[in-house]
């Protein structure tokens, strides 16, 4: 039975929202010292009203709890979403208690561009129809009934807003796309669009971490491309580079989608097989030798046939860390080698 294995995306994307929600503390200070500035600056008087204090106070205790005893710390999507909340709830409590429309309803900008930021469309979406409500609740208590005008007001108040959030959300959106797509480049190699070593050593890493804790198990394949060097001097370094992409594809073909392929070096390969023994890795490492030699490499007025040779190597059976199993998947790629490679200095040519 396979075993379930954390999606790279998913781990990324919690550790964005893990950083954001540590980041959401200082919005919340921001909160707080605008709201107190404004009042202290132009309604004295309020700011002196126990039940403002008790809001004001109230307030920064939540913010402090959050910051520094953390609940919710595992669950950052959540976290985000409380403190969201805590922010509108803030917002809309000085609103009714400071009997007038003020320049305050600006602040609730604040939960709506973090939502943005953070969360997502739909969520940025119900936090500005929160908001919206909350606000006309608000107005609708200070006035003592609602009425058709506070709707119209409520409209007219929050239609900048949702420009606001809708501009936030997709520079959001974009910034996302383009990390992704940078993150994509930097893990891949440039000539054949497999992994490059750095991504497959930590891809590899995590999985051999889960298969030691989980009692289960994974094969590796090192893949060497023969002959490489008799090719880039007999026919140039343009044909050599298009035999390693054509083992590079060859590779693409026979992965499945949990399967893990990088390029080891110029003309080495490396594969991961997660909850794959020896004997299927063995096929796996037969249809390989199959498939490039099927494929054939045309340069000028020849076709070369290009081979490679393959080590296989299990976990835990060859070793008990990453490197051991890598140690032995080489040391068997070089014994396919001693049995496969062709007379030294000699290339498998025909003409067309």
């Amino acid at each position: 039975m396979s075993r379930p294995r954390p999606d790279r995306s998913l781990e990324i994307e919690q550790a964005q929202l893990r950083g954001f929600a540590r980041s959401v503390s200082e919005v919340e200070w921001l909160l707080l010292i605008l709201v107190m500035l404004y009042l202290f600056a132009t309604r004295p008087e309020l700011a002196r009203d126990v039940t403002v204090l008790g809001i004001l106070i109230g307030f920064a205790a939540l913010v402090l709890v959050f910051r520094y005893a953390r609940p919710l710390a595992g669950r950052p999507r959540l976290k985000l979403s409380v403190e969201i909340l805590l922010m509108l709830a803030f917002v809309t409590a000085v609103l009714a208690v400071g009997g007038e429309a003020s320049a305050l309803v600006n602040l609730y900008l604040l939960p709506i561009i973090t939502a943005a930021l953070a969360l997502g469309k739909r969520a940025t979406a119900f936090v500005l129809l929160l908001a919206a409500s909350a606000y006309l609740g608000a107005m609708a208590f200070v006035a003592g009934t609602a009425s058709a005008a506070l709707a119209t007001q409520t409209l007219a108040v929050f239609a900048p807003f949702v420009l606001v959030a809708f501009l936030t959300t997709l520079l959001a959106e974009n910034i996302h796309t383009a990390k992704e797509r940078i993150r994509a480049l930097s893990d891949r190699d440039e000539l054949t669009g497999l992994y490059n070593m750095r991504a497959f050593t930590r891809l590899a890493e995590r999985e051999h971490e889960l298969a030691a804790r989980s009692d289960g198990r994974y094969a590796l394949l090192m893949v060497d491309l023969d002959r490489l060097k008799a090719i880039n001097d007999t026919f140039g370094h343009e044909a050599g580079n298009r035999a390693v992409k054509l083992v590079a594809e060859a590779l693409q073909r026979l992965t499945r989608s949990t399967d893990i392929a990088a390029r080891f070096g110029g003309d080495e390969f490396v594969m991961l097989l997660p909850d794959a023994d020896r004997d299927a890795a063995e096929e796996v490492a037969q249809r390989i030798r199959n498939v490039v030699f099927a494929t054939t490499l045309e340069v000028d007025v020849k076709i070369v046939r290009v081979k490679v040779s393959v080590g296989v190597a299990a976990f835990p059976e060859d070793g008990n860390a990453l490197a051991t199993v890598m140690t032995a998947a080489d040391r068997a790629m070089y014994k396919d080698k001693e049995l496969r490679e062709a007379p030294k200095g000699k290339l498998v040519f025909r003409k067309r």
